[in-house]
């Protein structure tokens, strides 16, 4: 009965308690036949990376805040950037269309704004 209970153990199914490969190792290197020191070169930069994980965890979230930061403002800055040029445009093209003068620097701002966020307001200045 002893033997029985030896053969049907939880233990007995793998050879010599020996470890399991991961599944990765198994499909990779023992199903499709990689070379063995690719498997070397991989396990030890594995183990490279998590010593650096646990010795660098500050400095790589304040590196991942940064990026995010910088990721989440990039739209705002791009769409700044856009109007900003839109307005120097049309600023050029009000003065060559119209018979405003430089001196109108407020006026000739409004309109640039006004034309560029889609509306008519320079419209009056044609027909005058």
């Amino acid at each position: 009965m002893n033997d029985r209970k030896k053969r049907n153990s939880p233990n007995s199914s793998l050879k010599n308690d020996q470890k399991r490969l991961p599944w990765w190792v198994e499909l990779l290197f023992v199903q499709i036949g990689l070379p063995d020191k690719w498997l070397i070169k991989i396990l030890k930069t594995k183990k490279r990376a998590l010593d650096f994980y646990k010795d660098e965890k500050r400095i790589i979230f304040l590196m991942f805040l940064f990026v995010f930061t910088v990721g989440y403002f990039q739209p705002v800055v791009k769409n700044s950037s856009k109007k900003l040029k839109c307005q120097r445009i049309a600023h050029n093209y009000i003065l060559d269309k119209t018979n405003l003068k430089k001196q109108d620097f407020k006026k000739v701002e409004m309109i640039s704004v006004n034309f560029c966020n889609g509306g008519n307001e320079i419209q009056k200045f044609y027909k005058d």
